[in-house]
């Protein structure tokens, strides 16, 4: 799909070269005024973010200036200050504590949008791990204890990471690229720990120190923030074999079995 259409129809002058990713286009656009960004998304998932990001309603989220389908218009966020500079520069608590607060100003409450659920997030672990044993069944075992007995259940970002979170020149930081999933609040946190890079979140001591971050600065059990790490490291796993990235794969599981021995989970 075109940008031309959107540039006419909303009266956008471009402002920048386009950026192509897998799942969207994205163009740097002048709106009037306003620096803002025109997005149109490739696939389902993308198209449902761009619905979450239109309820959320500019609520920790960047402002949404017209959507009509696959496309999107929303403010342009500013590159800096980095949560990925913070974290080369030493700041990694700070960086997590930022985006546990960002996260907590998310709207979760109901009446929801229609969106698929945590637990049907889990069916590609679910055909890896029988088959595979290992951390990967450790990882499914404790996704299922998890999603049996969920806590502050709403909807979710699903992609919460330092590259997410952008700084609003209106003030403040404000989230992008929601996957739109409902389940448990604390899943939230757990792809904080598999970033900003598979190499930073496998330093020895990493994970279970920004673990106690999360928990104290979100509010959350501990035990249950590394349980959802575990679990969704295993979940990322999962995607990655399915997409044929082994070596990844394998990588991502570090984080899996660094948060099982946390919890004291065999393997």
């Amino acid at each position: 799909m075109s940008f031309g259409p959107y540039l006419t129809y909303w009266g956008l002058q471009p402002d920048g070269p386009a950026i192509q990713t897998p799942s969207s286009d994205l163009l740097p656009v002048s709106y009037g005024a306003m620096a803002a960004m025109l997005k149109i998304a490739h696939d389902d998932e993308e198209r449902r973010g761009n619905g979450v990001m239109v309820w959320w309603a500019g609520r920790g989220a960047a402002r949404v200036y017209q959507h009509d389908g696959a496309a999107l218009l929303m403010e342009r966020l500013d590159v800096h200050p980095s949560l990925l500079e913070m974290v080369a520069a030493g700041q990694d608590d700070e960086a997590t504590r930022i985006l546990c607060r960002a996260a907590a100003s998310l709207p979760r409450a109901r009446p929801w949008p229609e969106l698929p659920t945590l637990r049907r997030w889990f069916r590609s672990l679910e055909a890896v791990a029988p088959a595979t044993g290992g951390v990967f069944a450790t990882a499914l075992a404790t996704a299922h204890e998890l999603l049996d007995a969920p806590q502050e259940v709403g909807v979710l970002h699903g992609d919460i990471h330092h590259q997410n979170l952008l700084h609003s020149s209106f003030g403040g930081w404000r989230f992008i690229d929601p996957k739109g999933i409902l389940g448990e609040r604390g899943f939230d946190s757990a792809n904080i720990l598999c970033n900003p890079d598979l190499g930073t979140a496998t330093v020895p001591g990493r994970l279970a120190r920004q673990a106690r971050v999360i928990a104290n600065t979100a509010n959350l059990e501990l035990e249950r923030v590394l349980g959802w790490a575990l679990a969704y490291a295993g979940l990322s796993a999962a995607w990655h074999l399915e997409a044929g990235e082994s070596e990844l794969a394998q990588t991502t599981l570090e984080v899996a079995r660094i948060a099982a021995a946390e919890l004291g989970r065999t393997i």
